[in-house]
């Protein structure tokens, strides 16, 4: 139970940081993208700051639940993060939330709880070898090459889902290697910081964070936010099974989860066709007031992409 309530606040805290990142970076100048000049403008921008400070937030809770739950346990609830995204950045951001971009939200939402649910994944005894590390980290590091090449080539909502993708996958990969690292806590600090695992998950996060930063630059938040909430867990739920032996229902089970995965591909699908417009859309009124002498008509212009 204590694995599912931080799991849940975990995904609360990361929703609030996607969207203070969102609102430093869509104003960011478009040349900075994959550039470490996009991380230094971020950087002297409040909103970012209180960003990164809610990510560490959530990854502290994530860390805590992981010491009690599993991978296909823990990852999976982090799913909750998509509707409080949702929002939270219809607030900040003085947007309408469209009906369809609800339905879609709804769609994901109820397909990965589907599929929990059905799945009902069990904490695995095993810890990976040597080989498997090695397997693990070269088959993600060719996954996450591959979709920035296919991100750099493309443009507009497309480079926004394909990164989101990347960066879900290096979180991914960084819970599993968080979920190696709080392992060691036992041993104490001098055991935890001799750890390799504790220094390849520094590493993986600070990828992953470069890759989330420039998803939210290239594209409004409701493109990448699905991507990103929908290839964590799913990832990670795979990593858990092939890695620490973890386990799920098979038999039966397999087609109400196959109807979750269906369900997350026909959300993604739904989101993908309004994502544009969302935080383009400002709810009634707020364009008349600013535009009639705010500050220059701002919420008249769409985001920068």
């Amino acid at each position: 139970m204590i694995a599912v309530v931080l799991a849940v606040l975990a995904a609360a805290a990361n929703a609030v940081a996607s969207v203070l990142q969102r609102q430093a970076a869509r104003g960011a100048p478009a040349d900075e993208a994959f550039r470490l000049g996009l991380i230094w403008d971020l950087l002297r921008r409040p909103a970012w700051l209180g960003g990164i400070a809610a990510l560490i937030a959530g990854f502290l809770l994530q860390a805590g639940a992981l010491t009690s739950g599993g991978l296909a346990l823990v990852q999976p609830l982090l799913v909750a993060e998509l509707p409080i995204t949702m929002l939270v950045a219809g607030w900040m951001f003085r947007v309408r939330v469209t009906p369809q971009t609800w339905l879609a939200v709804g769609s994901l939402t109820a397909g990965l709880a589907a599929f929990l649910v059905a799945a009902s994944p069990t904490p695995g005894r095993r810890l990976p070898g040597v080989l498997t590390w090695v397997v693990s980290a070269g088959v993600t590091a060719g996954l996450l090459a591959c979709c920035v090449a296919v991100a750099i080539a493309s443009g507009g909502p497309a480079r926004a889902v394909l990164l989101g993708v990347a960066a879900g996958l290096g979180f991914a990969y960084t819970a599993v290697l968080m979920k190696r690292t709080v392992e060691e806590l036992p041993g104490g600090v001098r055991t935890l910081a001799g750890s390799w695992s504790l220094w390849a998950m520094v590493a993986a996060g600070l990828c992953s964070l470069f890759l989330l930063q420039n998803a939210l630059h290239s594209g409004p938040l409701v493109a990448v936010q699905p991507a990103l909430t929908v290839t964590d867990p799913v990832a990670s739920t795979a990593y858990g099974v092939a890695m620490f032996g973890e386990d799920i229902r098979t038999g039966p089970w397999v087609v109400p989860e196959l109807t979750g995965m269906a369900l997350i591909l026909y959300g993604s699908v739904l989101l993908s066709r309004y994502a544009p417009l969302t935080e383009q859309a400002p709810m009634a009124g707020v364009r008349h007031r600013r535009g009639a002498g705010g500050r220059g008509g701002e919420g008249t212009r769409p985001a920068p992409r």
